[in-house]
């Protein structure tokens, strides 16, 4: 669930991002909506608001959320500091890097690696195969990243398209691999225990 509030921003970023610009008066000042700069600066508004609600309820973000937002303010304030677009297509394939980092990391800091962390209270499953899974998310992630850098800066007219729809599609497919490979391991932690009985 947490993941699908992440895409709120995103998914505002992507309709105002379609809008064909265009001035609003509000308060007095004259605006433009649509495109790349009031996507963007929709981006940041709306993510301020989700991870504000967000603390307010829970009294904490979790590190993806903080490094989500950090990245969001920062690149997103950046590519309307400098009027660049270059700024904000950087945030995807950053943001990826840097979980993939942290997954990678947690294989050789700490008692746990990440992904059993999040799901240990959900799931059991051997040493092994929690550290298989968080290899995984980390390959998903380096995956992502470099996914978004090369759409991109490559194919300049859709990158946004991808950014919402392509992100979202990959972790969902990778969500089900991960159920089924879930599934597959849980079914053989249970079949001991059955014939034990």
């Amino acid at each position: 669930m947490k993941q699908f509030i992440d895409f709120i921003p995103l998914i505002l970023f992507f309709i105002v991002f379609k809008i064909e610009p265009r001035p609003i008066e509000l308060f007095g000042y004259t605006f433009t909506l649509g495109g790349i700069y009031s996507a963007t600066a929709v981006l940041i508004i709306v993510s301020i608001i989700v991870y504000g609600a967000i603390f307010l309820k829970q009294r904490k973000l979790d590190n993806g959320q903080m490094i989500t937002l950090a990245a969001c303010l920062l690149l997103g304030g950046l590519t309307l500091a400098f009027h660049s677009e270059t700024f904000i297509k950087l945030k995807a394939p950053i943001v990826n890097w840097i979980f993939a980092l942290a997954f990678l990391g947690s294989q050789y800091i700490g008692k746990e690696p990440i992904v059993q962390r999040l799901m240990s209270k959900a799931v059991t499953l051997p040493d092994a195969i929690w550290r298989k899974l968080n290899i995984a998310w980390v390959i998903f992630f380096i995956i992502c990243g470099a996914a978004n850098l090369f759409v991109a800066f490559t194919f300049d007219s859709i990158w946004v398209d991808f950014k919402v729809f392509g992100s979202l599609a990959m972790t969902i497919i990778f969500m089900i691999g991960q159920a089924l490979y879930l599934s597959r391991h849980i079914k053989e932690e249970e079949q001991p225990s059955n014939s034990e009985e």
